[in-house]
């Protein structure tokens, strides 16, 4: 009996936390070349004297999801991020990207921006007009309780800015 209800509180528990992923916005698009997308992004940011912010996770990834949604419905992060970056969120799935012929396109990718999965995910890299990595932002220091802490994050777009990084 005892084993029945833990087995179905598991269940339940399962449930919610599906339902609760499928009910956030999709924000990676998984069938695009990530590195072409990051090319793309950093000629925008060259062109508009911005820097670019890939916050490198997935569909498959809650708090990634969770990290989009907080910054596109908060106003004040949401024009931070539009003044000063092009920020865009690059696909990456650890177990996927081990997949015959992703394999050697995954290693440029992580190479390119730092090895960030060691952080987790999502994890942001700000990068330069040039594709520089200038910082790692491992987001559990953003979070908050099973959300993001705003002061936290405004803190972390704010100290990243091209005028903050110029001391202009």
């Amino acid at each position: 009996m005892k084993k029945s209800i833990i087995i179905a509180l598991f269940a339940a528990l399962f449930a919610l936390t599906a339902t609760a992923q499928e009910n956030q916005k999709k924000v990676y698009n998984e069938e695009i070349d990530p590195l072409e997308q990051i090319d793309n992004a950093l000629a925008q940011a060259k062109s508009e004297g911005k820097f670019a912010i890939v916050q490198l996770g997935g569909n498959w990834c809650p708090w990634c999801l969770r990290f989009a949604n907080f910054i596109t419905n908060d106003e004040e992060i949401s024009r931070l991020i539009n003044e000063n970056f092009v920020y865009i969120h690059v696909n990456y799935h650890p177990r996927k990207s081990k997949e015959t012929g992703k394999a050697g396109q995954t290693a440029e990718l992580l190479r390119r921006l730092g090895q960030p999965a060691r952080f987790g995910f999502p994890v942001m890299v700000v990068l330069d007009g040039d594709g520089k990595v200038l910082h790692l932002q491992d987001s559990g220091y953003l979070e908050e309780g099973k959300g993001y802490d705003k002061k936290k994050v405004l803190s972390f777009f704010k100290n990243w800015t091209p005028k903050a990084v110029r001391g202009e």
